[in-house]
């Protein structure tokens, strides 16, 4: 087992992934850098390699699928996850390493929007996507994460060995996040310098295409962590809706007449207001089963730590 490990998934980084391995072995000496290649056609491994990083491959295309095997595969105390494009300060990783190996922290935060991401980052839309998605995080899960994009984080094994990756792109990011939060594990955020990608390197990111990817991801995680706020929100919705038409339509003629005048009215409303229902009741029977996946989730976390310790004692 390595005592920290640098993943580096890479797609067409052959301008900065020489720099990025070399600045990384200068900044953590001892550690193992792994750069995993994803379809590259511009000799990205071969400058990897030549850099001393041990060059993996990962075939199938997105940095979900790339993360996932990057964890699948690699044993590591401290496992520090960057990009390849030379935009994140290997000199940080220091201080985030000894937060997951001094302080047990599972998994650090690289803030680059406390610091000079405004103003390096030259793609507007992106600062203004990146604000958007730490807003709705933060309000809807109830936490205090200053950076959900960022690519630069350290993670501790029992996060890396109990994460169970489903997204395919740049959405794990925020799969990531969501996930440390809502299974209540220690993160923290360390601020770090961001530069702009230098000049001839093409950024990978789809500003809406990702972006979309990325909202529907916290809408699905939301309705799959949050069970009883999602139902209970979409009960509330189908409750206002119901009376808005119900109250003037046919409550206020009724008292007026004594008379039920829309009788095709009352009808939906009657079924808008079983749909409240259900949709109330789902949401207490999928929180109950949340509850249980959580409690079987703290069962699979002390299986973890005892895996991690026999790997420390045969080291």
């Amino acid at each position: 087992m390595d005592k920290i490990a640098v993943l580096v998934p890479c797609y067409n980084e052959a301008k900065t992934v020489r720099k990025v391995v070399e600045d990384f072995k200068r900044a953590l000496p001892g550690a193992h850098i792994y750069v995993y290649d994803n379809n590259s056609t511009d000799g990205t491994d071969v400058c990897a390699k030549e850099a001393g990083a041990i060059v993996c491959y990962e075939y199938q295309q997105g940095k979900g699928n790339v993360v996932r095997r990057m964890f699948h595969e690699i044993e590591a105390e401290c496992y520090i996850l960057t990009d390849g494009d030379d935009t994140y300060p290997a000199e940080a990783a220091a201080e985030m390493a000894a937060c997951v190996l001094e302080k047990k922290t599972d998994m650090v935060v690289g803030d680059r929007l406390s610091s000079t991401y405004f103003e390096e980052n030259k793609r507007p839309f992106h600062n203004f996507g990146n604000s958007i998605v730490r807003a709705c995080v933060n309000h809807i899960f109830k936490s205090d994460i200053k950076d959900i994009m960022t690519g630069y984080r350290a993670f501790s094994y029992r996060f890396v060995k109990s994460f169970p990756v489903l997204s395919k792109g740049f959405e794990i990011e925020t799969e990531m996040t969501i996930h440390a939060i809502s299974m209540n594990m220690a993160v923290e955020n360390v601020i770090v310098d961001y530069r702009d990608r230098p000049s001839g390197s093409q950024s990978k990111l789809n500003t809406f295409g990702d972006g979309i990817k990325v909202l529907k991801t916290i809408f699905h995680l939301f309705r799959n962590y949050r069970p009883m706020q999602f139902f209970a929100m979409l009960a509330l919705c189908f409750l206002l809706a119901d009376l808005a038409v119900f109250v003037p339509a046919v409550w206020i003629p009724y008292c007026r007449t004594g008379l039920v005048e829309r009788f095709p009215t009352l009808i939906v409303c009657g079924f808008v207001a079983i749909a409240a229902i259900l949709s109330f009741f789902n949401g207490m029977v999928l929180d109950s089963i949340r509850q249980k996946e959580r409690r079987e989730f703290e069962f699979r976390l002390m299986l973890v730590m005892e895996l991690q310790r026999q790997r420390q004692g045969a080291r």
